[in-house]
């Protein structure tokens, strides 16, 4: 037979009373209960815990030692439930969060910032992934990614307006190879191409009037990162193809132009989720509250 913890602290608390009648008091329960609860824990050990009387109740040698050991292990058991109590009520503790790398530059790190100055007992730890990955098996707390990428089981918030991807390149660049004005004119330039962790290249797609246009680019340099194509295109490299978040500060200095920006679709916003659960940290909490009232 299995021995419950529940009756160990029964047994626990019947010797700090010296008797069931206190002990089944402070239960809420009543003496015959808390008497059957030690016949099943004596009979699941199979020796005697306590020696009864009509008068008394005293703890035998075999009690004494359980309870030597056993009293140490149910205060840090409390202790580990009034942590969580805690976590619960106050936020503390770590929060982890997964999302790409784009989401993490211009969305979450600003968001992650403001929220730990607001809230100094917080732990945040961002993991940057292209990949989509199972949050809960991952033991993320929360993840970014596009809306239509989200999970049925998961709730979404967004995250900012909706996206946008635009082709730049240098003016030097553009002197030097003249300026493409449809995405076929893009053939024969050099276009700086991304290949993902999994191997496959980036496809560039385009949309205009209804019309559509997907296209693997070709060209003599191919990168891992938004922040190398970028860089690649302030050089002169070639043309890249980044979202309008990292090329803005750019674009705006004149360092880089904008290519077919009428062929740039719109893409979803990012969307933070999470899973459906009743029971999640205060610190979880309190960053959704955040993130919401940011939004607004």
């Amino acid at each position: 037979m299995a021995v419950r913890l529940d009756h160990l602290e029964i047994f626990a608390l019947i010797a700090r009373h010296g008797g069931f009648r206190a002990a089944a008091a402070e239960r809420g329960v009543s003496s015959s209960v808390m008497s059957q609860t030690m016949g099943a824990l004596e009979q699941a050990l199979g020796i005697r815990l306590l020696n009864r009387t009509t008068r008394s109740v005293a703890v035998t040698e075999a009690g004494q030692r359980l309870l030597g050991r056993l009293r140490p292990a149910l205060e840090e058991i409390r202790l580990a439930l009034a942590e969580l109590d805690q976590l619960r009520e106050q936020p503390s503790g770590t929060l982890r969060i997964n999302a790409p790398g784009p989401a993490v530059d211009h969305i979450l790190c600003p968001l992650a910032f403001a929220f730990m100055a607001a809230h100094p007992q917080v732990h945040v730890e961002i993991v940057s992934d292209a990949a989509i990955v199972d949050i809960v098996a991952q033991g993320f707390d929360a993840g970014v990614r596009f809306g239509q990428q989200l999970e049925q089981d998961m709730v979404a918030v967004p995250l900012g307006p909706p996206l946008r991807y635009v082709i730049v390149a240098a003016p030097d660049y553009l002197a030097k190879r003249g300026r493409p004005d449809s995405p076929a004119a893009l053939i024969g330039h050099d276009c700086i191409r991304r290949r993902y962790p999994g191997g496959t290249l980036a496809s560039w797609r385009f949309e205009k009037a209804g019309e559509a246009v997907e296209m693997l680019p070709s060209g003599r340099l191919t990168l891992s990162s938004a922040h190398q194509e970028l860089q690649a295109a302030l050089a002169g490299q070639g043309i890249a193809h980044v979202f309008e978040d990292y090329a803005r500060p750019a674009l705006a200095e004149g360092r880089l132009v904008e290519l077919l920006a009428d062929w740039s679709p719109r893409l979803p916003s990012w969307h933070l989720y999470y899973p459906n659960r009743r029971h999640s940290s205060a610190a979880m909490r309190a960053f959704l509250e955040f993130v919401r009232r940011s939004a607004r």
